[in-house]
Formats: C-alpha cells, structure tokens, sequence
C-alpha cells in the first residue's frame, strides 16, 4: 500500500522516523535536515547542550528537539531510537547529507508497502574540505542505517555505533549514498579524534582489553598506509597525505594513550 497524499497531491513520506544526534552543528545540521524533510513526518534530533544555536536551526526546519546529556555514541543513539514513532529508522549523523538517489531509493522501497529486509547498510562516502561532492574513487562505509526498530538496536557501546540485531536479520544493501562531511578542516579532525581517542582507551579499560605495546612502533606506518592505500586517500593527491597522517596519528594516539594508562595504575600499585 502506497503512502497516503499530501495535500499537495504529491506522495506522503512513508512511515519511517529520521533520528540525528547533535552537538554544536550549527554550520552544517541544516543541510542534514533540508535532505530528508521529504521522507518523514517524524524527524527526531537529540541534542547533547550545544551553545552555538543547533537546537534553534533544526527546530525551524521542523525537527522534534530532545536534549540528552551525551553518554558516549551507542547509549545516545539507542536513548534516540526510543523518541521515535514508527518502527522504521533511519539514522544520519548531523555532519551527513541524504543524497537525492538515496532519497528516491527510499521511497521507492516503501511505495509497495512494508520493505522485505529487517535492516539496509547505506554507502557512506567522505567529502573532505574543498570537494563538493565525493571522489567517484573514494572510499566508502557501509554500515545499516535504515531498520526495524522491533529487529534491530543500537549496541551500548560508547565509542562504537553499530546496529545489532536478534535472531538472524535479512540485511539487504541500498545503491544511494550518504555524503559525510566528516571534517571541517585538518585542525578540526585533530580536536575530534583527539576527543575521541581519550573515550577509546576508557572503552578499553572497562572492557579489560590489553593491547600489546609494542604495536607503539607499528601503528602510525601501518595505519598511514591503510588510510592512504586501502582507504584511498591517495586519490585526493597531496592533500590525502595530510588526512591520512591525520588518521595515522589518531590510531596511534589511542595506542599511546591506552598504554599510559597501565603505566599509570601500575605506579599507583
């Protein structure tokens, strides 16, 4: 069955809840939002105190505003996936643009009625500073972004924000793209990972996960070469030099960082 029209004679959105979760993306959550207004009338954006009007920008754009204090990125998205209305999600972060395939794709999948998988993995391709759009060479994610609620939640996990399901799910894959504004600039990845690293190696200590030191002499060379050739930063020239070294230095940091902290308690006895 068809989703009912608008007024406007035009298709209504299908049954499907758009959650976002947000801190201080003011410069860039409206674009988020302007490019699945079209797919939901139930678009949730769960806001952890930012200062810089966020909450304002999505609330003119028709978003449904929750403030939760951040507990890390699994527990904020499952406290989101509880705010919404219908049993399908979709989830985007607020530096993430739904391309208008994607959107059309989407659609499409409801316009027969209720989507045959219990969960979709969506191409997620970077747009890094100074590209419009992604490298038709770049590298892309794929993880499930659209799903039942009733099959699928996200893992508690703070540092890790996967969807895990019960029972054995029917995942299928969508052609559209999610573009991911990841970084605003060089400077401003090194404060993000920088952040993110410190909540990695707390991840690690409450898991009772010890990684061998002597990964220190391996980890910045090896990562350097999966983020520039695996990864394809290489495709962005010069400039792939710089965001893979960024990504190089963030994975050793979280090494380096998890191996002072076992310093630190050994000293304390």
């Amino acid at each position: 069955m068809s989703p009912p029209a608008s007024p406007s004679g035009l298709p209504g959105p299908p049954p499907l809840s758009v959650f976002i979760i947000a801190f201080n993306e003011a410069d860039r959550i409206g674009a988020t939002i302007e490019a699945v207004r079209g797919l939901t009338d139930d678009l949730v954006v769960v806001d952890s105190g930012s200062t810089d009007g966020t909450q304002t920008i999505a609330e003119k754009l028709g978003a449904r505003v929750i403030h939760n204090s951040w507990p890390g990125y699994g527990p904020q998205k499952r406290f989101a996936e509880t705010q919404c209305r219908h049993n399908w999600i979709l989830n985007i972060d607020a530096d993430e643009v739904v391309s208008p395939q994607l959107s059309a794709e989407i659609r499409a999948l409801f316009a027969g009625g209720e989507p045959k998988a219990d969960g979709y993995e969506i191409n997620i391709a970077e747009v890094f500073p100074g590209e419009r759009e992604p490298h038709p060479w770049g590298y892309t994610l794929a993880p499930v972004r659209l799903y039942r609620f009733d099959r699928g939640r996200y893992a508690e996990s703070t540092v890790h924000d996967r969807v895990h399901f019960s029972g054995q799910p029917r995942i299928a894959r969508l052609k559209g793209r999610i573009h991911h504004y990841s970084i605003r600039s060089l400077g401003d990845e090194i404060a993000k990972l920088n952040a993110y690293t410190e909540q990695q190696a707390e991840d690690l200590d409450k898991r009772g996960k010890t990684l061998g030191s002597w990964r220190i002499l391996t980890e910045f060379p090896l990562n350097f070469l999966k983020a520039y050739i695996v990864r394809r930063h290489f495709v962005r020239g010069l400039y792939g030099i710089a965001t893979a070294t960024n990504y190089a230095y963030f994975r050793f940091l979280r090494l380096a960082k998890h191996m002072e902290r076992r310093r630190l308690r050994k000293l304390r006895g």
